[in-house]
């Protein structure tokens, strides 16, 4: 009996896990710390930026809300999951409606507990955050175009409130933004081809649907190329050190890309781009590092004295 009862545990810490997706959490999470430390106070110590307790509860109610916006996500697109993503609302569903709602509301409520210690700016961010997130999975997400520019602005916050907070107005952040919201864009775009079953069986006016999946990548290849012109104009403008490296590789990635958007025709196909647009967007989170890779062991060093 114990057994089973532990099994099932485990069993709805996973599906709720995969709910939030905690992975793309701490990707996200660590993104910020390293855009913190490469390129938004590049010229403020590394104890500085791992100590900065305002910074950590930004991180922190980051993490919260975008967690309880999957939650909120998940709880409006449950049927549209059940035909696209079978296995993975099967899952999910082991977490019962009621008790996503619960862990939605709570984690809204301590995100804006937690940017009270940091600003009443920081409040007002976050409560807006929470509604655009609310209104686009309840309505927004159903139209095209719109839902397309809203889900990009609202991957991007996350860094946007960092961004702020370091009032550090830099032209190449500028382009770091811009080129991670084509990517997004991009993604998102791919992910309605990849979902255009769901989409139409539940009259969700998305690209594909409102236009046909030709435009559809019509679109997209205009996106690629004003992507690969702010990669060539980052990796050749500005002093990113190695990260030149990442975006020659995104060019090359992106070339690919194109050629197998082309030519796709069928889910499978499609789940394949979109998860190309995905390792594109982790490495480049990675990649951060690489605009001083010289300096990655004396920040080991440091991070080893500190504890």
């Amino acid at each position: 009996m114990f057994s089973r009862k532990y099994k099932l545990i485990l069993k709805k810490l996973f599906s709720l896990f995969s709910v939030v997706r905690g992975y793309n959490i701490l990707v996200i999470a660590l993104a910020q710390y390293l855009s913190s430390i490469y390129i938004l106070a590049k010229d403020t110590s590394l104890k500085e930026v791992l100590l900065d307790p305002k910074l950590f509860t930004l991180v922190f109610a980051s993490s919260l809300v975008i967690a309880a916006g999957y939650i909120i996500n998940n709880f409006y697109d449950s049927e549209k999951d059940l035909i696209n993503r079978p296995r993975k609302s099967m899952l999910d569903r082991l977490v019962s409606q009621n008790t996503k709602l619960s862990g939605y509301f709570v984690l809204n409520f301590l995100t804006v507990i937690l940017a009270s210690y940091v600003s009443f700016k920081a409040v007002l961010f976050f409560s807006s955050y929470i509604f655009m997130i609310w209104f686009y999975s309840h309505k927004l997400k159903k139209y095209p175009f719109v839902g397309n520019l809203i889900a990009s602005s609202l991957a991007i916050a996350p860094f946007f409130i960092v961004f702020v907070y370091y009032r550090n107005f830099d032209t190449v952040i500028f382009f770091h933004g811009l080129f991670l919201s084509l990517i997004i864009s991009m993604r998102e775009i791919t992910k309605d081809l990849e979902n255009i079953k769901g989409d139409l069986t539940l009259n969700y006016k998305t690209i594909p649907v409102a236009y046909g999946v030709k435009i559809t990548k019509l679109i997209l290849t205009a996106l690629i190329v004003f992507t690969l012109i702010t990669a060539v104009v980052l990796a050749t403008n500005f002093e990113l050190g190695k990260m030149n490296y990442y975006f020659y590789f995104t060019a090359m990635v992106l070339l690919f890309y194109t050629v197998k958007l082309w030519i796709a025709s069928k889910k499978v196909h499609y789940v394949l781009l979109h998860n190309v647009l995905k390792f594109v967007i982790v490495v480049g989170a990675f990649s951060i590092v690489l605009i001083k890779p010289n300096l990655i062991l004396n920040k080991l060093q440091v991070l080893i004295t500190l504890f």
